[in-house]
């Protein structure tokens, strides 16, 4: 079996195992991974990995010939190592973000701190917290304003400055492009953007020559230079295109560009452009998914292919017979499956391959491309036996309006996967977010309680193009939901599930569509559970984090719709339809899904009649993060499914009562 190489680091970190009893054993679903993310130093001296602690996560620093950590970086509770690059062999910079919840999007704080290797010389260079060194002295070599910045460019060629975008911390700012000192956090304005909220593109030389943004109609624009110090020229506006695209780099002469173009009907495309004559040519195109990740030629920005994520993953380059597309098939074939290169030395020898699956969570090795030699470096939960995961199998059908759809059915092992209880479990969201096949902790523990467990990209859903998403706005509870509807339909009449044995159940938006599935679909549902759901859309317009914000608010009215006319689509109005037990679970520091959505959802069944469930946890956000609160709850969730469905269950002990909220 695969030890762990981390277990010394994480045990330095503070992280502890947790053991699990009953008949499904709960710890290897609520445990964190190991890391979440790993990169290569640009000798191949070093790997650095991410590491997910309860509430925060943090980097360690391996020394790659004998495995042994020799630095680390923790940040605040709540924060988090979001984003890291290798600026040189001996420096890191680390991107910081805050979740409140482990199901929240991450939120980028905009602060950047350095590390050397052996984890000295830890420094804020930018950020909100960035302090003066005071009056008395006249060496300020950083900035102290309020602003947020994030990488542009590493600038490989440079082991001491990197390229930053600055943020002003003000709504839908006009941003800037400043050359930053990695060591002493020293500034200077390279670029400024002509639009707001711009994104920066640089070419091979580090010059930026692309911005993309939006202002607060959230309409994107691109821009191009030909070279530094010219003006900006708009080639693309989507008020007129009616597409999003966005630049993804340089040709390895420079001659051309890559943008990554939306299309009117089916997934985007990877096309070149040339900016002296403004000949475009699509190069990469799938037949199905949008491209997932960019492939770069190892130790080169330079984009080579795409992977993607449709029935199964699968990569697709410019050119065919290059040597990049021989690296990956000769890999993939090693393998036997998808592989993704996330990193390499600079001389673009050593590369660091992840492998997957829907049955295992990931593999990590270092594979030298001149000796053909590959050494597994760490998996990325090592405690997960892969041979007794659940299948996970794509599957495709046509809504009731002839829309096709996609998404994923996991199967028990051992199953025959005929007549099953079968929990359809909506993503959250709901838009841009989509089911991808890969490992999902939830759905083997649900399969592992013996359910089969639908997930369906409904309209809305991310990866299968702009029209796609576009079908689902302000389809809450309408369209969106049908999708869902037919999808369980089809699993019936398909044979997989037993038509009297089926509950659903989701998170966020998963949870809205799983109280609107019950309330909109009688006889159809056995049971429902919500996780930090929403179920008041109007209240969306007045608490939460969405509508902070000019765009934010825009974004509501756009893809939610009118407030007025949202109550006739909010659960919790809905609730005398809804004529099967419920189980609802929310934190007390949800700022995505604010607790009083929960709250009002189960007064609302309570008074209705209905049976009803709750677990709520003050300290807790969007999502559990302490291994014995998630411990508790995926314990009530599958006493709750069993008691309609009849599968397994698991025996857990009770959280802490201190942390419950009234």
């Amino acid at each position: 079996m695969r030890r762990t190489i981390l277990a010394a680091a994480l045990a330095a970190l503070g992280c502890v195992a947790i053991g699990g009893a009953g008949a499904v054993d709960l710890s290897q679903y609520v445990r964190q991974e190991a890391f979440t993310d790993i990169k290569i130093s640009p000798t191949g001296e070093y790997v650095a990995a991410t590491v997910p602690l309860e509430d925060a996560t943090a980097i360690v620093v391996l020394r790659l010939k004998d495995k042994q950590m020799v630095g680390n970086f923790r940040p605040p509770d709540k924060n988090h190592a979001y984003e890291f690059d290798w600026v040189s062999d001996e420096r890191l910079l680390i991107g910081l973000a805050q979740k409140w919840g482990s199901l929240d999007q991450p939120n980028p704080t905009g602060e950047l701190y350095a590390i050397n290797a052996n984890g000295n010389r830890g420094e804020l260079l930018v950020g909100y917290r960035v302090e003066s060194k005071g009056p008395g002295t006249l060496i300020q070599p950083k900035k102290v304003e309020a602003v947020a910045a994030f990488l542009a460019d590493d600038l490989p060629g440079d082991e001491r400055n990197v390229l930053v975008t600055v943020w002003p911390l003000s709504e839908d700012p006009f941003t800037r492009v400043d050359r930053m000192d990695v060591t002493s956090g020293r500034r200077s304005r390279v670029a400024s953007s002509p639009v707001r909220r711009g994104e920066f593109t640089t070419d091979g030389a580090g010059e930026v020559r692309f911005v993309h943004g939006a202002g607060s109609d959230n309409v994107n624009k691109l821009y191009f230079r030909e070279r530094s110090g010219d003006s900006w020229k708009l080639i693309n506006d989507e008020a007129v295109s009616k597409r999003i695209e966005t630049a993804i780099g340089f040709s390895a002469d420079g001659s051309v560009a890559y943008l990554n173009a939306e299309q009117a009907q089916g997934p985007n495309a990877i096309i070149s452009w040339n900016p002296q004559t403004g000949e475009r040519a699509t190069l990469l195109r799938d037949e199905m998914v949008n491209p997932y990740r960019i492939i770069h030629r190892p130790g080169t920005h330079v984009p080579v292919g795409a992977l993607y994520l449709g029935d199964k993953p699968h990569t697709r380059f410019f050119d065919d017979s290059s040597a990049d597309a021989r690296l990956y098939r000769s890999l993939e074939a090693a393998f036997g499956g998808a592989v993704y290169i996330t990193s390499s030395t600079r001389d673009g020898r050593v590369v660091l391959v992840e492998t997957w699956s829907g049955t295992n969570p990931g593999d990590f090795y270092v594979y030298d491309t001149v000796a053909r030699k590959a050494d597994h470096l760490i998996s990325r939960s090592e405690w997960i036996d892969v041979d007794r995961s659940a299948s996970v199998k794509p599957i495709a059908l046509k809504a009731r309006d002839g829309l096709p759809l996609h998404g994923f059915l996991t199967v028990p092992a051992g199953s025959n996967g005929r007549n099953l209880p079968m929990v359809v479990m909506p993503h959250g969201g709901p838009f841009d977010i989509f089911d991808s096949g890969q490992y999902d902790r939830e759905t083997q523990m649900l399969a592992a309680a013996g359910y089969a467990v639908l997930q369906v990209n409904f309209r809305g859903s991310g990866n299968y193009g702009r029209a796609h998403t576009q079908a689902g706005a302000q389809q809450w509870g309408a369209a969106m939901q049908d999708d869902v509807t037919d999808a369980t339909r089809w699993a019936i009449s398909e044979g997989i599930a037993d038509g009297r044995r089926i509950c659903i159940y989701g998170a966020s938006y998963g949870a809205y569509s799983a109280m609107m599935g019950a309330a909109r679909e009688p006889g159809l549902y056995q049971c429902a559970a919500g996780y930090v759901g929403v179920y008041d859309l109007p209240m969306m317009y007045t608490r939460g984090d969405i509508q902070d914000r000019g765009s934010g608010v825009t974004y509501l009215r756009e893809w939610l719709g009118d407030p007025a006319k949202l109550g006739a689509v909010s659960p919790v109005n809905l609730a005398e339809r809804i004529k099967v037990p419920v189980f609802l679970a929310a934190g007390g520091e949800d700022k995505r899904a604010p607790i009083q959505h929960t709250e009002r959802m189960e007064a609302a069944l309570k008074r209705a009649g209905t049976p009803v469930e709750s677990l709520y946890y003050k300290t807790e956000g969007h999502g559990f993060y302490t291994e014995a609160h998630r411990s508790e709850y995926y314990g009530k969730l599958l006493a709750f499914l069993s008691r309609s469905l009849g599968g397994k269950t698991a025996t857990t002990a009770p959280a802490a009562g201190k942390d419950k909220a009234p």
